[in-house]
């Protein structure tokens, strides 16, 4: 296997521009895709990532800017276009013929050799999760089934770059979620993706890097930590307790091995004197005070259900939270995570949602 290390970038765009009709659709866009690395392109429709793929393969000639992939010039033509696999959002297929002899016409335009044809074949198709409808014809499959076939076209002469793009759009649960897989094997085995999507949950699960475009712009980039920070938004944690005896609350219990109180009939009135509601009140205000002084905590409060507390990295704080809040007689029942995600970005970088 060679040390994907050694090898050039899959690609690098650099200040891409496109115009159509005065209307100016991909704007200085630039970005690098390192061998190995599934790179993800998230906006909305019409943000100009199908016309960024369509002159990353030749297909679309460019107003301005480079491109080169796997260290080839895209103006080389066939031999810079043979370094990629790509999976347009149209089916791309011949519906009258089965999926094995689909794969056998791409194989003789790939120039693929006859003594490799049949293991390729075989080997893409359990990539895609079609083995055993193989022998079926296209117009027999579900949408989403004959995406999967478009997928295995695009991998069959083991390009450097596979280019999906919109994978999974109108496709049913399954055959999305075996594209996911997909993907998340071709990663292991270090095939480069660049994966365009407007469904932010497809880029969390799949991308090393993201790419988010608005408008014709690439308006931010990096990993989701790097992306999610830009919000600002801290973590929000939300804890619920043990419930505790009525007019009572959990941190008023006497340690094991106390010693006997002086006097229980006064200490029974004092119990009983507060209303259950006051004694949960008070229990959730001082797991909240708790949470509030623990370190890396930024505000905590109570709510119908427990207590919410805020922190720049919840999941960092969370161990000496609990640990506190244990220590503070406030056995915690519950806990929930929320972490900024990338439509929370979308919508921090340009005040709309990404699927607007």
């Amino acid at each position: 296997m060679r040390n994907k290390q050694d090898d050039p970038p899959a690609a690098i765009c650099t200040n891409l521009k496109k115009t159509f009709n005065g209307h100016t659709v991909v704007n200085d866009v630039s970005f690098s895709i390192a061998p190995g690395e599934v790179y993800g392109l998230l906006g909305p429709n019409g943000a100009g990532k199908t016309t960024v793929i369509s002159m990353m393969c030749g297909v679309l000639p460019r107003d301005a800017g480079d491109i080169s992939i796997g260290g080839i010039n895209i103006n080389e033509g066939p031999q810079a276009r043979a370094q990629i696999g790509y999976v347009p959002q149209e089916i791309a297929l011949y519906h009258h013929l089965s999926a094995q002899e689909n794969l056998n016409f791409w194989a003789g335009m790939y120039n693929i050799p006859r003594s490799e044809t049949a293991k390729r074949i075989t080997t893409t198709l359990d990539l895609v999760g079609l083995t055993n409808r193989a022998s079926d014809r296209v117009d027999e499959y579900s949408g989403g089934m004959q995406r999967r076939l478009n997928i295995a076209v695009g991998l069959l002469h083991q390009p450097r770059l596979l280019i999906l793009d919109e994978p999974t759009v109108g496709v049913d649960p399954q055959s999305r979620n075996t594209i996911m897989a997909g993907v998340e094997t071709l990663h292991q085995e270090g095939l480069a993706v660049l994966y365009t999507t407007h469904y932010m949950e497809e880029a969390e699960r799949l991308c090393d890097r993201i790419g988010i475009m608005d408008e014709g712009r690439l308006i931010a980039e990096g990993t989701r930590q790097e992306l999610v920070t830009l919000t600002g938004d801290d973590d929000r944690i939300e804890l619920s307790f043990r419930s505790t005896p009525a007019g009572t609350s959990a941190n008023t219990s006497e340690p094991e091995n106390s010693a006997p109180r002086k006097n229980p009939g006064h200490d029974r009135q004092k119990a009983t004197s507060q209303s259950p509601q006051e004694g949960s009140s008070r229990f959730l205000e001082k797991a909240a005070q708790v949470a509030r002084e623990t370190p890396g905590t930024h505000s905590a409060g109570v709510t119908a259900e427990g207590a919410q507390v805020f922190a720049k990295n919840g999941r960092q704080v969370l161990p000496r939270l609990l640990e506190n809040l244990v220590d503070a007689g406030c056995p915690v029942d519950g806990v929930t995570v929320h972490e900024p995600d990338l439509e929370a970005v979308f919508l921090h970088l340009t005040g709309k949602g990404l699927r607007d």
